[in-house]
């Protein structure tokens, strides 16, 4: 069962004690760590780092440091990750998330564009064609 975040906020604004909140929904709440969510990711879709490195356009130093947890990526780094692996916006947004950063807003120029690549299956250089041509920093 999922719990709408809306649901959840509501909840910890009228709980009493946090340990009793924490405990009623801690299965919601993002515990698995980036590298750990892209290994996971990696193995249900049967996809090969070299492939997706080559796909994200990342330096493969850097890229192998993400999937290792040695570093944590740039918002842009980790959109550019996602969508080497050919990620759906679920989980795009759940790996935003489970990195620290904001998930992508429709109503946010730049991030419409990355959400209309993710759900159109854009390549990286597609996207960053689309990102240039309406004045915005490309992915990298």
């Amino acid at each position: 069962m999922v719990k709408d975040t809306g649901k959840i906020i509501e909840e910890l604004g009228l709980c009493e004690n946090f340990r009793t909140f924490y405990s009623e929904n801690k299965e919601y709440m993002v515990s698995d760590s980036l590298s750990d969510l892209l290994a996971q990711i990696l193995c249900e879709s049967n996809l090969k780092k070299s492939q997706v490195i080559r796909d994200s356009e990342l330096s493969e130093v850097y890229a192998y440091q993400i999937f290792s947890g040695v570093r944590v990526p740039e918002r842009k780094k980790l959109l550019s990750l996602c969508i080497g692996m050919r990620l759906n916006l679920q989980q795009v947004q759940t790996l935003l998330r489970s990195a620290g950063y904001p998930q992508l807003y429709v109503k946010l120029p730049f991030d419409s564009i990355v959400i209309y690549g993710v759900c159109n299956n854009l390549t990286v250089p597609q996207i960053n064609e689309l990102l240039y041509d309406y004045g915005f920093e490309t992915l990298g």
